[in-house]
């Protein structure tokens, strides 16, 4: 068996040099857009029509009300959703070091979770295929494990991720809280805990989403998913100047010829025209 692991051991740090090498040759200005940003876009532009309309007298003030609140929560809902478009659209760095840690994290929560070595033997080796029920078997394990374990940073954070993934957004806010230190210094879970906590809590990132996003900020001014969430805070809150100057830091980023630099652009543009619409009439009330 020792020597089984070994094997594995060596097997998988082969398979990481070979994916994590070319990503990390790639150059800095290949990175691409988180997917979120695309959708702080397609948000911004119906929402400007939304505007448009109330303004007009198109709608009344509960039914402007309530689209607003919808748009908002279907951006989060797509910001939050999880696989192999969001993580294709981040830097390629970034990507690398996503593979070299969450292969080896996924193996070790499988290990935990079952924590059946025996079946390493060669006569236990049957075909495997999980399915949702036991994804949400596995999770429950961890959760009862944690519960009796409280002091294992690393474990909140897993079954934080495993429930923001199962859309159980209010469980997963109360693991990243259990996390305490492991988030408070990580930029990436800093962002992922406020929109998980938005999501929570109606949609909206304003009051404690925001104060996590500042904190990831601090930490790292220029991490993309963060730089989105607080734009996009920024313009729920009507400060549409930040809103731009979040998104000119994200642009920064994104090679200028691609699709997402210039669908950003154009966000941009809008969070401009709005923060002068509103400068002016704060010049006309005085």
């Amino acid at each position: 068996m020792t020597a089984f692991l070994v094997a594995a051991a060596i097997l998988v740090a082969i398979t990481l040099l070979f994916l994590i090498v070319p990503l990390l040759r790639q150059r800095a200005g290949g990175a691409q857009a988180s997917r979120t940003a695309i959708n702080a876009g397609i948000y911004r532009d119906q929402l400007a029509e939304l505007e448009g309309d109330f303004a007009s007298g198109g709608l009344n003030q509960a039914d402007y009300e309530e689209s607003r609140r919808e748009l908002q929560r279907r951006l989060l809902e797509d910001a939050g959703a999880e696989g192999a478009t969001a993580a294709q659209a981040r830097p390629a760095k970034r990507s690398a070091w996503f593979i070299g840690l969450s292969l080896p994290i996924a193996a070790a929560l499988i290990y935990f979770v079952l924590g059946n070595l025996p079946a390493l033997a060669p006569e236990s080796a049957k075909p495997a295929k999980v399915t949702a029920q036991q994804i949400e078997e596995m999770v429950a394990k961890l959760a009862a494990r944690m519960e009796q374990n409280p002091d294992n940073p690393e474990g909140w954070v897993m079954l934080a991720r495993s429930y923001k993934a199962m859309g159980r957004y209010e469980e997963a806010t109360r693991a990243f809280d259990k996390a305490g230190k492991r988030v408070d210094e990580d930029p990436h879970l800093l962002s992922e805990y406020a929109e998980a906590l938005a999501l929570a809590t109606g949609g909206s990132l304003r009051g404690r989403p925001s104060e996590l996003l500042a904190r990831a900020l601090k930490l790292d001014p220029d991490f993309p998913d963060a730089l989105v969430l607080a734009g996009t805070a920024a313009y729920e809150r009507e400060d549409y100047a930040a809103a731009a100057a979040y998104w000119e830091r994200l642009l920064k980023q994104l090679p200028p010829d691609s699709e997402d630099a210039k669908a950003l652009s154009d966000s941009i543009g809008k969070a401009r025209a709005a923060a002068g619409k509103k400068s002016g009439r704060a010049k006309r009330e005085k």
